[in-house]
């Protein structure tokens, strides 16, 4: 069954680590099955608190998203994205 990890940026605290962050993130993908949906386009909040900016990767199972997100080489540039911005983020599975 397909997942998605889903990230939205409630507050930037520094630009600059963000920007560490993403300058990085791509090399982490390497090796792992993971499509990008979305990646800070255009969004309206329908319900709820402002966000800045949402994300949401697909992965063909949980496991493969969870292997990614708590891969060395992903934690060690998530590190940056915490420093950076305030973020909320989850994993959900699809429904087929």
């Amino acid at each position: 069954m397909s997942a998605y990890i889903v990230f939205t940026r409630t507050k930037t605290l520094d630009q600059k680590e963000l920007e560490t962050y993403w300058a990085g993130i791509k090399a982490t993908m390497k090796g792992h099955p993971i499509e990008v949906l979305v990646a800070y386009g255009k969004y309206e909040v329908l319900e709820g608190d402002p966000i800045e900016g949402i994300v949401i990767a697909k992965f063909p199972t949980v496991k493969a998203a969870k292997d990614w997100y708590y891969g060395e080489a992903y934690q060690s540039v998530a590190q940056h994205r915490q420093k950076g911005a305030i973020y909320q983020g989850l994993i959900v599975e699809g429904v087929n």
